[in-house]
């Protein structure tokens, strides 16, 4: 009887394991087909030609040391504040030395808000020798504030040129003395210092005027216009900005990539500043309000902005450099010097 009932048990087996095992190839089967499907769209994705600039740009920000270059230049951005800020104190000091009842009303004004009588003649003290020696905390000042704004653009040109050569190391014929070097860099801060001044007075004027004009004409009470104006706001800034980081993407590095890619990039990163300025302008006041924004919101805050304005420069400059025309003309020049 036992013998009658073992094929019986395998039988059973056999049909209760068929199912599973159709089951099993059923869902090896839809799984691979979910997978070709999923490469399929991948495929299509990445072959749209934005999204392959893109991820070309992020390859090329990461492979060339874009994360490293931004926090080095925000290194050297925020060290190169102190020689500025000695500056500022000794122009303060000239025109307080000057104004003596300029002077008696912003000694009185420091007493008068500071509770701590310490801090207070801490503060005060800070001042009267701003004033006494403010020729050569300026002098000094000046000399520091030269020779680190020198530095500070060799480095972010550097940095740019890592993104924008057609290969990462310096050419042997890009080689200069250190004199003439720092002659160039020194040239090229004066450019980006006038480019800077230009840039915010011509947003500072244009928004002036835009506002005097509206008032002028008693449109100012107009709501629907209202975002006409702000589109107008916008567009100057922008344009500002558009000048600026034409100066720093193709000025400074003294690369010449083609025009077409340049005047994307520059757009680029023009818009991405716009974007950056209003988003910290409405995060530090909220840094700010916090005890501890209190005491480093500020310094937070600087360093925050020159960090992601150092890295949307290094990718604006890859985005640059792995546009059409440019890859191109780098698989050209790659294709000529090995044959």
């Amino acid at each position: 009887m036992s013998e009658e009932q073992q094929p019986k048990t395998e039988n059973e087996k056999t049909q209760l394991t068929q199912p599973l095992k159709k089951g099993l190839e059923k869902g090896i089967h839809g799984g691979k087909k979910a997978i070709g499907i999923g490469i399929k769209i991948s495929n299509f994705i990445t072959n749209i030609p934005f999204i392959a600039h893109l991820i070309r740009t992020a390859e090329r920000f990461t492979d060339r040391m874009g994360n490293q270059f931004g926090a080095a230049i925000t290194y050297f951005s925020f060290l190169s504040l102190i020689p500025v800020l000695m500056l500022s104190f000794a122009c303060a000091g000239f025109i307080l030395a000057s104004n003596p009842d300029l002077l008696a009303k912003l000694i009185t004004g420091v007493a008068n808000s500071i509770d701590d009588p310490t801090l207070a003649s801490t503060v005060q003290q800070s001042i009267d020798t701003a004033v006494r020696q403010r020729t050569t905390v300026g002098l000094t000042g000046l000399a520091i504030a030269l020779y680190s704004g020198v530095n500070w653009v060799g480095n972010l040109r550097q940095a740019i040129l890592a993104q924008s050569r057609p290969v990462w190391e310096r050419n042997k014929e890009e080689q200069e003395k250190i004199y003439f070097r720092y002659f160039r860099d020194f040239l090229a801060l004066i450019g980006l210092l006038f480019a800077l001044i230009f840039t915010i007075t011509l947003t500072s004027v244009a928004g002036s005027a835009q506002r005097m004009i509206v008032h002028t004409l008693g449109l100012d009470g107009i709501e629907w216009l209202t975002p006409v104006w702000t589109t107008i706001g916008l567009t100057i800034s922008i344009t500002a900005n558009y000048l600026l980081f034409l100066w720093i993407l193709w000025i400074l590095p003294r690369h010449q990539p083609k025009r077409i890619s340049l005047i994307k990039g520059t757009l680029i990163a023009a818009i991405g500043f716009e974007i950056l300025k209003s988003v910290m302008t409405w995060m530090l006041p909220k840094i700010a309000s916090s005890p501890s924004g209190a005491a480093f919101g500020s310094v937070i805050g600087l360093m925050a902005f020159f960090y992601f304005f150092a890295r949307l420069t290094l990718f604006c400059a890859a985005w640059i450099a792995t546009d059409g025309p440019n890859m191109r003309k780098e698989q050209l020049s790659e294709t000529q010097s090995t044959s």
